[in-house]
């Protein structure tokens, strides 16, 4: 985190820093004690990066409930004691890094709490539809929300898509290419007929990855590729959304969802001062 911090810190600071707080306190000012609150409930994610952005400014910072946990209303995230400058210029980073990973939880376990309702073995998942440079700390929300954070990027991962086949045309050739190049690594191919789903399962993929295909069309698919290689497991995307997850989770292992992370609402969270440290 070190160098995406300097580097969010940078875009904050700029070459003057905080030029309010350094006005009124200078480079530190009295020592004070805070709090960092939650103003409504949602699952609590991003109180480690928050503290390492406080430490930076040698502010004590102390979680008060463990991430993935539920926080209340009016309940106390981190504690902080430190000179009022630092609280001050770390602030705004450290609540973003909060209301951003603790929405993105939120959703997620809401989200997968209806898909166990309907399979306890399948997962929401994340996808690359992501922020630039926040990538890593979304897909940890996902996870800290119970979610599959999914590949982190286009290293991890095999997924042949609809425009790898357009030029390739032949499933079980792309498959075995792939296979051949990167047999460590995790092998999904993307489909949309019966004929592509069997090719792709006997020609050794792990996944297949059902795309905006209706609940009855992806149930059949998913059904013969199982009779046809009983290891292979099955991930839907598309035509996802709270009314329709329960539809697809009883034959699916993984439903993925770009909302998860582009469509998250950021958290309300607040930081009071709450009296004098100890010096």
């Amino acid at each position: 985190m070190p160098s995406d911090l300097d580097a969010y810190l940078a875009e904050d600071l700029g070459p003057l820093g905080d030029a309010t707080t350094s006005a009124l306190f200078g480079k530190a000012g009295p020592r004070v004690r805070a709090r960092v609150f939650a103003r409504e409930r949602f699952v609590a994610a991003g109180l480690a990066e928050a503290q390492t952005v406080f430490e930076r400014f040698r502010v004590k910072a102390r979680p008060s409930l463990l991430e993935g946990t539920l926080a209340t209303t009016g309940g106390t995230l981190v504690h902080l004691e430190g000179p009022i400058a630092g609280i001050l210029t770390a602030e705004r980073l450290a609540l973003n890094f909060i209301g951003r990973m603790s929405g993105i939880a939120t959703q997620t376990r809401r989200l997968q709490d209806l898909v166990g309702a309907a399979n306890p073995s399948c997962r929401v998942a994340g996808t690359r539809k992501t922020t630039p440079g926040f990538r890593t700390y979304e897909k940890r929300a996902i996870a800290l929300g119970g979610g599959d954070p999914h590949r982190y990027g286009l290293y991890d991962a095999l997924l042949i898509k609809d425009n790898h086949l357009a030029a390739l045309a032949d499933v079980a050739a792309a498959v075995k290419r792939a296979r051949k190049a990167a047999p460590d690594l995790p092998l999904e191919v993307e489909v949309s007929t019966l004929k592509d789903a069997l090719a792709a399962a006997q020609a050794g993929a792990d996944w297949l990855l059902l795309d905006n295909l209706p609940p009855a069309g992806a149930a059949r698919i998913a059904r013969q590729a199982r009779r046809a290689r009983p290891t292979i497991r099955i991930e839907c995307s598309g035509r996802l959304s709270e009314k329709t997850l329960a539809k697809y989770a009883p034959f699916s292992d993984r439903l993925s969802l770009g909302s998860l992370t582009h469509s998250a609402r950021s958290c309300d969270v607040s930081l009071q001062l709450v009296g004098t440290a100890k010096s």
